[in-house]
């Protein structure tokens, strides 16, 4: 039992022939013409172009769940969102809260509200659609480059692969092979006799910026493929009740082990991608490349978040990968226990009888009149009140104040005080900081549990909270190796952890 998605698709717009009749190029135009306007009423990237606050809509959603924060709790969104606001309100007309905004843009489909894995609490993201405009953002305010040497190269080195691979005869494709390694083995020689020159600085970073132009592209896409999974999800639900097989030989198909989900164009593509990022050589391979790269001059032409976002690309592919295999996981567990429930028999046996019920309306609309009375009486489902007792009445008593309030003076505040209950509440990342660029002044790395060694957690678990946060944002996180962190607690007692490798490899910004 396979499944496809039922969305409509794109076809290109052909230019009409010089021999084409007028009726010929009016339709054409014409199919052309509403297959577009159909895209702009319903695609949610074009709402978003043309809403009133575009704007400000894209500089906040891209500010706060656009770079490297992909996905945040709802309730911080939130409370950053009313921050920006208050700030924005001087130059703009934004009456509404940022609970409110951010439920108008929920339903506008620019934001997504999923449950958090670990917590009793929802985290918001971007949908695909709301990452699609801001890109078409991006381009237009800066527009990059549409022919770069780079890019020419990469056109044409997956045109000449592709010409090699799929020629049927073995003889052309043995002599396209022995040219290129001729070439290689040229380039062989002349670094052993000397004569190579590294790349120029300019066509360096011309590459470079080629190469993030393309990594960008990357983690967007991890949206898209995980909304798309959501869609085959619910398209599945259905076709399972569509189906006349029986319960059993669904239960049967899905344990032989058949992902249907995974089956789909989407699934196939992704599992042949995640292959490829979890494979430890080629991840090795590549982390070595791009520490390279960034211990040479030609990191100094990117900036700060360019050498951060490469240093922790591969990290966030696995991320994506990681999550979006649960997602799969989780659909095949869902669809396992909904077939085998008696949810599964409820649900078809409520869509034949809607079926029927539809099928015998259709019939009798020929003979009855929509307005006809049917002499039917159909019970509220709501709950009635079964007796009098179940009302209550309103005492206005209740709620009436007959304390006399009592109005203070305020004081005048202590700044010690205020400053120990800001440390008492809050983490001092400023403190923090300050540690972590001392400490980097006489060695390259340093790893949090090294420097909780050498320096007393002045705020408990809080400054290794903090410490833990810091790396994340501005360091390297191990995916394999562990460390012991160790601190003193309010009371004197020493505790310790263990912990994901957390190091700091330059110093933070401050």
């Amino acid at each position: 039992m396979s499944m496809r998605g039922s969305a409509w698709s794109e076809r290109p717009c052909h230019p009409p022939q010089p021999g084409w009749s007028h009726e010929a190029r009016l339709v054409t135009a014409l199919g052309a013409a509403l297959r577009l306007r159909r895209l702009v009423d319903t695609d949610a990237a074009f709402a978003l172009l043309r809403a009133e606050h575009a704007p400000i809509i894209v500089a906040l959603l891209s500010r706060h769940l656009g770079g490297q924060t992909r996905r945040m709790p709802a309730e911080e969104f939130v409370d950053l969102l009313d921050a920006d606001l208050d700030a924005l309100r001087s130059h703009f007309a934004l009456p509404q809260t940022g609970v409110a905004y951010a439920a108008a843009w929920r339903s506008a489909g620019w934001l997504v509200r999923r449950p958090a894995p670990a917590a009793r609490a929802e985290t918001v993201e971007l949908s695909s659609e709301a990452l699609r405009a801001i890109r078409i953002f991006e381009q237009i305010e800066q527009p990059r480059a549409t022919a770069t040497e780079s890019r020419l190269m990469t056109i044409r080195d997956q045109v000449q692969r592709l010409a090699v691979e799929t020629d049927p005869d073995g003889t052309r494709r043995r002599e396209a092979l022995e040219r290129e390694r001729a070439v290689i083995d040229a380039q062989i020689q002349a670094i052993g006799e000397g004569r190579f020159e590294p790349l120029d600085a300019a066509r360096a970073k011309e590459r470079v910026a080629e190469i993030l132009r393309l990594a960008e592209d990357v983690p967007s896409d991890f949206q898209r493929v995980r909304a798309r999974f959501d869609q085959l999800n619910h398209e599945l639900m259905a076709s399972l009740l569509d189906s006349d097989e029986s319960q059993r030989s669904v239960v049967e198909e899905i344990f032989r082990g058949v992902d249907l989900i995974e089956q789909t164009d989407e699934g196939l593509t992704f599992s042949a991608f995640s292959a490829l990022v979890l494979d430890t050589e080629r991840s090795e391979a590549f982390e070595d490349d791009i520490a390279s790269l960034l211990d040479r001059d030609l990191s100094h032409a990117m900036t700060t978040a360019e050498r951060r976002f490469l240093r922790t690309f591969l990290h966030t592919l696995k991320l994506g990968s990681h999550e979006i295999h649960g997602v799969l996981a989780e659909f095949a567990r869902g669809l396992r226990r909904y077939v085998q429930s008696q949810d599964f028999q409820r649900d078809r046996a409520l869509q034949r009888s809607i079926r029927a019920a539809l099928a015998a309306a259709q019939r009798a609309a020929e003979h009855v009149k929509p307005f006809h009375a049917s002499g039917i009486e159909l019970p509220l489902t709501s709950v009635e009140l079964s007796s009098l007792g179940a009302l209550a009445f309103h005492d206005p008593s209740e709620f009436a104040v007959d304390v006399h309030v009592v109005a203070h003076q305020p004081g005048l505040a202590d700044l010690e005080q205020l400053r120990a209950l800001a440390r008492d509440t809050e983490i001092d990342f400023a403190e923090l900081s300050g540690v972590v660029n001392d400490r980097l002044r006489g060695t390259a790395a340093v790893t949090v549990a090294a420097l909780l060694d050498e320096w007393s957690a002045t705020q408990g678990v809080a400054s290794v909270v903090g410490l833990m946060t810091l790396a994340a944002r501005h360091g390297r996180v191990s995916a394999d190796e562990t460390e012991s962190v160790t601190w003193s607690g309010a009371d004197g007692a020493r505790r310790s952890a263990r912990v994901r490798t957390h190091s700091f490899t330059e110093r933070i910004p401050t």
